[in-house]
């Protein structure tokens, strides 16, 4: 791998780990639905113009009916339930539990496209879920939130998982930029009368709107233009590799700005989990090919 690819490869890490940051802080203000609607509106307006030079707006045409589907799946329902685990959960462990969405991935693609699950992925399930255990009896059980936050959040990720078998089925000769435009455009689409109806009464704060603009154009915009690159450049095995650095980032920027303290479970957790996802990788390789675009937060 070059350096300028190892350098876009942990940009991108960084960029998605802040996204848990940008969405801890703007969700309060924002509320989760227009917060949604902004991050997605704006996300497409950053995408469009590389959609026509990609010469991919045709693809968005023949396809839009699943790439709506997928929007729905992909986008809209799991920024919500990030949005609202947001509310309750450290930046730090929600970039943690995004780790997931590989393993989920890997479930759903044994279940439904009958991929093979050898026994060294079911060992990396059965760690990787122990992880996701340990942080749940960790803060249920401490009495610092309820289980739904948790269970928002590995929802979350149980649709980045589904999206991606769906991707695979139905629109693994699109071009991604298509799949990637559209899918922010419909979910825009989906969520406007939740965001209008629910829309703050008080402007939210600039530094809430800041936050949200740096969600939209960076944690999205941006970072889906980096990571097609990176399919491109160095192959989808190597760029789902960024699902290991994202839960790094997120607790450093929590650590860092948010003055967020993770303990000892939550970390031990999160070891477990990226141990996990290291053991289903090659499951998951199979169908985070170059038109993938799961797992991002």
């Amino acid at each position: 791998m070059s350096i300028k690819d190892t350098f876009s490869l942990f940009l991108l890490g960084a960029i998605w780990g802040g996204s848990f940051i940008f969405m801890r802080v703007a969700a309060p203000e924002f509320g989760i639905y227009a917060l949604v609607e902004v991050r997605t509106v704006l996300a497409t307006l950053v995408l469009i113009p590389f959609l026509m030079m990609a010469t991919a707006w045709s693809d968005l045409q023949r396809h839009w009916k699943a790439i709506a589907v997928i929007g729905g799946v992909n986008t809209a329902v799991p920024f919500v339930l990030f949005n609202f685990s947001s509310l309750y959960l450290e930046a730090g462990v929600n970039a943690i539990l995004n780790a997931t969405a590989p393993m989920f991935g890997a479930v759903i693609a044994f279940a439904w496209l009958k991929d093979k699950l050898n026994n060294v992925a079911i060992v990396g399930l059965i760690i990787g879920f122990t992880g996701v255990a340990t942080i749940s009896v960790q803060k249920v059980g401490g009495g610092d939130v309820t289980f739904l936050p948790i269970l928002s959040a590995l929802l979350a990720t149980f649709c980045y998982g589904l999206a991606a078998c769906m991707m695979k089925r139905w629109l693994h000769n699109v071009k991604p930029l298509a799949v990637a435009t559209g899918s922010q455009a419909f979910a825009a689409i989906m969520l406007l009368p939740f965001a209008l109806v629910t829309w703050p009464e008080a402007m939210p704060s600039s530094g809430a709107w800041m936050n949200a603009i740096a969600l939209a154009l960076g944690g999205t915009g941006i970072a889906y233009i980096l990571y097609f690159n990176l399919i491109a450049n160095i192959g989808p095995a190597k760029a789902i590799t960024v699902a290991y650095l994202v839960p790094l980032f997120g607790i450093g920027w929590g650590l860092m700005f948010l003055n967020e303290i993770l303990s000892f479970q939550s970390m031990l957790g999160g070891v477990l989990i990226l141990t996990g996802v290291a053991l289903t990788t090659r499951i998951t390789a199979k169908f985070a090919r170059r038109k993938a675009i799961t797992g991002q937060p």
